[in-house]
């Protein structure tokens, strides 16, 4: 006994698993792709940070003091981690934006600010800055 199996009714089938919005219409298969594609672009384009303004440069970097680490790339990304006792806080998000010299690192809604109370400057051919009270030294490129 052969089994005839319709290829549009296998599709459906998947699509009604695979997208909870699908709607049993015909048109329902490009309207769940629609939107699972705005969904997807939404993402990426949270997800991309701002490169950091040129008047900003000597941001970018790896700092780090004893128990606190903070990387900074050109195109905008975070790398933070620190640890004060037994807790211990990591970041890895994009640079929303700049607030005189403190930024904000996050995506959509959620984001935390990092206050610079003193932007990177020069002490005996070592770069260092202070973010949240802790002075943080460059390492050489």
């Amino acid at each position: 006994m052969e089994s005839a199996v319709r290829p549009g009714v296998v599709k459906t089938f998947l699509l009604e698993r695979v997208c909870p919005i699908h709607l049993i219409r015909k048109e329902g298969t490009m309207h769940c792709a629609k939107i699972a594609a705005a969904t997807l672009l939404a993402g990426l384009l949270a997800c991309c940070g701002k490169p950091v303004p040129q008047e900003k440069a000597a941001y970018v970097g790896e700092w780090q003091a004893k128990n606190m680490y903070l990387n900074i790339t050109a195109d905008g990304q975070v790398n933070y981690k620190r640890k004060d006792g037994n807790t211990s806080t990591s970041i890895n998000a994009p640079i929303k934006e700049f607030h005189g010299d403190d930024f904000d690192v996050g995506v959509g809604p959620m984001s935390t600010t990092f206050k610079v109370s003193k932007v990177p400057y020069q002490d005996g051919g070592q770069w260092k800055m202070v973010v949240d009270g802790v002075e943080l030294a460059r390492s050489p490129p």
